[in-house]
């Protein structure tokens, strides 16, 4: 079992930043991929960003420019830093790990975003 504990959500204008981090315990498998995904009221899950052990990223186009994701790997710990943060980028973001690229098979307990004036 892997645990992830993310913090750093909370409400900020429209124009600020925001960084997000998660920390994984548990039984760490090697060579994973840690992201972030994010549900708004009434839409579905979408990835936000993906970041390999060897850093290789992956970025939705709504955020490319603006959203920077990073790692530590002797932490264990995923980074999600936000800025010129947009009212639609108002969600429940969600930290997960996976063994593949394209896999999650953990995510953590989602910690809010609301970006309004």
């Amino acid at each position: 079992q892997v645990q992830l504990v993310e913090s750093g959500g909370g409400l900020v204008q429209p124009g600020g930043s925001l960084r997000l981090s998660c920390a994984a315990s548990g039984s760490i498998f090697s060579g994973n991929v840690m992201g972030w995904y994010r549900q708004a009221p009434g839409k579905e899950r979408e990835l936000v960003a993906r970041i390999t052990t060897g850093r290789i990223t992956k970025y939705a186009d709504s955020v490319k420019g603006r959203f920077t994701i990073s790692r530590d790997n002797s932490k264990n710990t995923v980074y999600l830093q936000m800025n010129t943060l947009k009212p639609e980028d108002t969600a429940v973001y969600y930290c997960t790990i996976g063994r593949t690229w394209s896999s999650v098979d953990y995510w953590g307990q989602g910690t809010q975003v609301t970006v309004s004036s």
